[in-house]
């Protein structure tokens, strides 16, 4: 009669660090940390129309610091695309927040995450002639302190822009 295997089972696989997640290596291109400064210059508000994602929990924060219902909020400052929710913007592409006259947003402390995480979005940092463009665009990008890659990997993973 044999004894028992005594051997724990086997350790699932570990899961993939979030830098190989989202850039498929541990060391991509921009490992030794980026350059950003937000300027508050407001270009990131402006431009193309496009999409800047919300979800509940950032519509009740906007609403409260509005000191509005969450429905209005919601019916005056968002359109329905598919079944999410985006900031809408006016014809020329600026976002509904953005203040023309000073160029500053209205809701700066309660800015949607993907606001927050500009300009370390994934579509940003895929490779270095993106990171380029993004920097002709926003004059904070190569400026000020070094932010490093731990920070930036933080940041691409909190939404997929």
């Amino acid at each position: 009669m044999s004894k028992p295997d005594a051997s724990p089972p086997p350790s699932p696989p570990e899961e993939p660090s979030l830098a190989v997640q989202l850039f498929g290596t541990e060391t991509p291109w921009f490992a030794q940390g980026l350059r950003f400064q937000c300027t508050q210059c407001g270009n990131c508000c402006t431009g193309e129309p496009g999409y800047v994602w919300v979800n509940r929990q950032e519509l009740e924060q906007i609403a409260e610091y509005l000191g509005e219902p969450l429905e209005e909020v919601q019916r005056y400052y968002t359109r329905k695309v598919g079944i999410r929710r985006s900031l809408i913007e006016f014809p020329d592409g600026d976002c509904v927040f953005f203040d023309s006259q000073t160029r500053r947003c209205t809701i700066y402390p309660v800015r949607p995450r993907q606001c927050r995480t500009w300009p370390f979005w994934v579509s940003n940092l895929r490779r270095r002639e993106d990171w380029e463009r993004t920097c002709q665009q926003c004059p904070g990008c190569g400026q000020g302190e070094l932010v490093p890659l731990e920070e930036i990997v933080q940041q691409a993973a909190k939404i997929r822009v």
